[in-house]
């Protein structure tokens, strides 16, 4: 039985990591933060949290980093704990640069000194391309342009994982995934907040969604389809970095038309409310990834497809409602 260890198992990547893992017979230990009251939503919904071993720590404490690796010693660490939600960076950069740069180099340094044989998977992400491009399209080698403290911070936690690889001989790999959403993502963010939202108004139980930019663009797929690939790179001879994505791209705008067609309304336009305070600094208007070498060398896939995954996400929350009321 191989031994895992993920930071971040609270979220929406932990959770289906998790579940992904413990279907391979992997033991999972999961990090978590020391709080009156860890919210282990996503592991219930996914009917796990009772097989995971939690054990208490955090990022940005470098003790409580060692004393996790001396003590489990795993084969895998998977770090998604992350501040990830893009749009806070700004009011909270500082907090986002301790847990999403130093943590990683905390990390790090941990298994190079108390276990260097453990392989680490750092979780980047598509954000540090910022509107930089070739072709219209985003590969391992475009050139970074970060466009927000998150993405500027992950970029440190990137090259550093790539420092550890090339300095000391660390099996240490980049997952760059693009957008990737669920029923269980963080409601702050875009995707859910329209699924819910819609969901909601379908109830009757409000009338309006507000929102930012509707016409960025981003590739979006499904976050349980994502995770495997975390897993593929992990089980390579030898530590590369990937790019994952479906290679498609859409507009929140067509989140939105599907959302809302999947529960029957048409005028969808009338519900939907701009306001200012919503749009970023510095937007990023278009994503779209080739994940070629992926699917070459790992022989990874995306299954679910972006209208499959939107009706999915509504579905889940009309069921969810329906059950409170």
């Amino acid at each position: 039985m191989k031994t895992a260890l993920i930071t971040g198992i609270l979220g929406q990547d932990g959770a289906y990591l998790a579940k992904f893992l413990l279907e391979k017979n992997y033991k999972v230990y999961g990090l978590i933060r020391r709080c009156s009251n860890p919210n282990f939503g996503n592991l219930d919904y996914l009917k796990i949290t009772d097989k995971i071993e939690f054990v208490s720590g955090d990022m940005t404490d470098e003790c409580s980093l060692i004393n996790i690796i001396k003590t489990i010693r795993p084969e895998e660490v998977y770090n998604l704990a992350a501040q990830s939600f893009v749009g806070v960076s700004w009011d909270q950069a500082r907090l986002t640069t301790e847990v999403n740069s130093l943590g990683v180099l905390y990390l790090l340094n941990a298994i190079k000194l108390f276990s260097p044989t453990t392989k680490c998977y750092q979780a980047s992400t598509s954000e540090m391309f910022g509107n930089s491009f070739e072709n219209g399209l985003q590969t391992e080698n475009t050139p970074f342009h970060p466009r927000s403290p998150y993405a500027i911070s992950k970029l440190y936690a990137y090259w550093i994982t790539n420092n550890f690889k090339e300095s000391y001989g660390l099996f240490c790999c980049n997952g760059i995934l693009f957008n990737h959403e669920s029923p269980i993502r963080g409601r702050e963010f875009v995707t859910r907040k329209i699924s819910e939202g819609v969901a909601k108004i379908k109830l009757g139980l409000v009338n309006e969604i507000w929102l930012g930019n509707i016409d960025i663009k981003r590739d979006w797929g499904f976050a349980g389809d994502f995770v495997e690939s975390m897993w593929l790179m992990m089980q390579q001879e030898k530590p590369d970095n990937y790019l994952i994505s479906t290679g498609q791209t859409h507009s929140i705008r067509d989140f939105l038309e599907i959302a809302f067609n999947h529960v029957g309304i048409k005028d969808w336009e009338k519900y939907v409310k701009i306001d200012p305070q919503f749009k970023r600094p510095a937007e990023l208007f278009v994503l779209q990834g080739k994940s070629d070498k992926a699917k070459n060398i790992l022989g990874w896939v995306p299954k679910v497809n972006f209208e499959e995954l939107v009706k999915m996400m509504v579905e889940e929350d009309l069921e969810r409602l329906k059950s409170d009321k």
